[in-house]
Order: structure tokens, then sequence, then C-alpha cells
């Protein structure tokens, strides 16, 4: 049996052989054994491990690497095309996040430094803590708008929050 072993493989990525084993157990990379019990990887396990790697990098969490890895198949080396496949469909995941991080960075301009000297128009603002139905973090600069009341553009009314 050929193959990488875990300290070749951990050698080639960069990654410690604790994290490999910790990938490995979440079902991102498979290794075969050999005749001796130690574990063998393939080289196409470079690549995905280097995926997994850029994808925590831009805040993709192990469940949805996961559920992209998992249509890559595992009796093969996966191909150009496999990759593309995999591409399109991480390319819409980026875009998002491109967006909510302009987003982020465009409302933080006016944000950070203000004094809040307008707590109106305030993307922070949150009194009696209202965002709080729309769910965890800090709804306002994610995107979501304040009340029910159909106000769905900024700046806030005050008295209407």
């Amino acid at each position: 049996m050929r193959g990488l072993s875990i300290g070749a493989l951990a050698d080639r990525t960069g990654l410690s052989v604790s994290a490999i084993r910790y990938y490995e157990a979440q079902g991102l990379v498979k290794a075969d054994r050999n005749a001796g019990g130690q574990r063998r990887f393939a080289r196409a396990d470079i690549r995905r491990l280097s995926f997994v790697m850029i994808a925590q990098q831009l805040g993709v969490s192990l469940a949805e690497i996961r559920a992209l890895l998992g249509s890559l198949p595992n009796e093969r080396t996966p191909t150009p095309e496999d990759w593309a496949r995999i591409s399109h469909l991480f390319r819409a995941r980026l875009d998002e996040r491109i967006e909510t991080l302009q987003r982020l960075r465009d409302d933080l301009d006016g944000c950070i430094g203000c004094g809040c000297l307008s707590l109106p128009n305030c993307r922070l603002y949150n009194p009696e803590d209202a965002a709080r139905a729309k769910g965890r973090g800090p709804r306002y600069l994610m995107g979501d708008r304040p009340g029910d009341n159909g106000q769905n553009s900024w700046p806030l009314t005050p008295g209407r929050n």
C-alpha cells in the first residue's frame, strides 16, 4: 500500500498531526491503514486539507466545508471538473461573505469614533433590546432593519424604533 504518512501530509500542508487527526475525525479526509496500522493518506488529501484551511480562514464552518467536500469522489482523485463544481458552489458563499464584509466596513467607517452623538441614527443603537427578536449578534449592522412598523431605511426616526 502506498500513500502519504500523516507526518508527510503534515509537512506538505503545514498542519499539525493533531489537526489532521481532527479533520479525519470530522470526515474531511479518510486514511487507509497499512499492515503496521499506520495511516496512509491519498495525495489528493493535500488539496482537500488546503481547501479546508483556506475556507476556514474565510469564515466557512466545518459543516459547510464537509458538505462541499462531500460531493467529491472518494474512490478517485478529484478532477478539475470536480473542483470547478465545488468552486461554483463556493463562489456564491464567498460573494455573500464579501458583500457582508464590505457592508460592515462601510458601516463601521461612519461608526467607529463617532462618539454616538446621534444615537437615533446609529446602527448599534438598540433601545429596549428590540433587535433581540431578530436573532443574535449586531442585527442592524448585519443588515436587519428595526421594527415591524414598515420602516425599512435609515436613518431611524426617534421614537419609532
